[in-house]
């Protein structure tokens, strides 16, 4: 089916309104920028779930960082899109948040690199310095942070470690299938995570929930024939999982990246910014490789964690409310003086929202 047929059939759906939930950061950008929403009926609403992993990392990681960031002799090696993410420590007296960025301006030692394979050579060159990578993503980015510290292992570095943050991503699902307040009637599954974790891992969300699944790809017509999958299935009352992205995903993913993936990190319990704990959604440094795990090698004071005032990230997270109900978006939260995870990010649902004048939602 071509796009203008897709666009056609999807505005044509007039029954009960129904709510679909992507929750990828590249779903969410692309959405954004190829006007997806402004396409669909006032019958459908499509709203961003927790799909950045930078912007559900919660404030208290923020707070690990800088807290390592403050030591003499450690660098904080990350990527860039976690330098501008505010902490919860009391704002300096200029009012400007505490993050990486001011951090760094201060004199700390923190470095932007682009794989974390370019720590273990920062702490390779430098032996006399501790070199800490912050280790953020969900299961697409994970196995190359397993592979990370298996490298370090191998090489004996013994003054690298991770602090790791990464994430899975059907637990959060499962959580937000049954939240009342969000009444959602399926998902667009992410892309990228399924090629890790294979079209089988939403088949319980379509059979304990009744929700549609649907997987998709990035381009305007993969997004459409997703969201086309999405009302088919529930106008049907067939909820299935439904993988639109064959090219890419298989039903059993990537077994080789999940196997290396889980050789390094356990299921643990994470928090998420917005949702709070959810049980074993967070992948934990094993205890044979202690030493290469940033949080147990270090010992630091750290403040109670504080979400940065006025900033609804958490409920722009969940779906619960769209970026312009923020008090602070457009006004004091933009993207060259973020107050929010969602507003820092290049996948936040608040950046994209901001840079493309998405409006109220529908």
């Amino acid at each position: 089916m071509g796009i203008d047929q897709l666009i056609e059939t999807i505005q044509s759906y007039d029954g009960p309104r129904l709510t679909f939930m992507e929750v990828c950061g590249t779903h969410t950008m692309a959405a954004a920028r190829f006007g997806i929403r402004a396409l669909l009926p006032k019958t459908i609403r499509l709203v961003s779930g927790p799909g950045c992993p930078v912007c559900v990392t919660p404030v208290g990681y923020v707070d690990h960082a800088l807290a390592f960031a403050e030591k003499k002799g450690v660098v904080i090696a990350t990527f860039g899109d976690l330098m501008r993410v505010p902490g919860s420590s009391p704002q300096d007296g200029d009012g400007v948040p505490r993050s990486l960025t001011t951090a760094r301006a201060k004199g700390a030692d923190v470095r932007v690199v682009y794989s974390a394979l370019d720590a273990i050579e920062i702490a390779r060159k430098s032996p006399q310095l501790e070199v800490v990578f912050l280790g953020v993503g969900f299961e697409t980015t994970a196995p190359a942070l397993a592979a990370t510290i298996l490298k370090a292992a191998e090489q004996d570095i013994k003054n690298f470690s991770m602090l790791s943050a990464a994430k899975t991503i059907p637990e959060a699902m499962d959580v937000l299938s049954s939240a009342e307040d969000l009444n959602l009637n399926g998902f667009l599954c992410p892309g990228h995570v399924s090629a890790i974790l294979g079209s089988e891992m939403y088949r319980p969300l379509a059979e304990k929930y009744g929700l549609a699944c649907a997987i998709a790809g990035f381009e305007p017509g993969e997004i459409l024939c997703g969201l086309n999958s999405l009302i088919s299935q529930t106008m049907a009352g067939k909820p299935m999982v439904d993988n639109c992205y064959a090219s890419v995903v298989r039903d059993q993913g990537n077994p080789i990246a999940r196997e290396m993936m889980y050789r390094v990190f356990k299921p643990c319990d994470s928090v998420w910014r917005g949702i709070g704990s959810i049980r074993g959604s967070g992948l934990c440094i094993r205890a044979e490789l202690a030493g290469f795990d940033a949080a147990k090698k270090f010992d630091v004071s750290l403040p109670r964690p504080r979400e940065p005032k006025g900033c609804r990230c958490g409920e722009v997270l969940r779906g619960v409310i769209d970026p312009p109900k923020c008090a602070l978006f457009g006004k004091a939260c933009t993207p060259d003086a973020p107050q929010g995870a969602c507003m820092v990010s290049s996948e936040g649902s608040c950046a994209a929202s901001y840079n493309y004048q998405l409006g109220e939602g529908q």
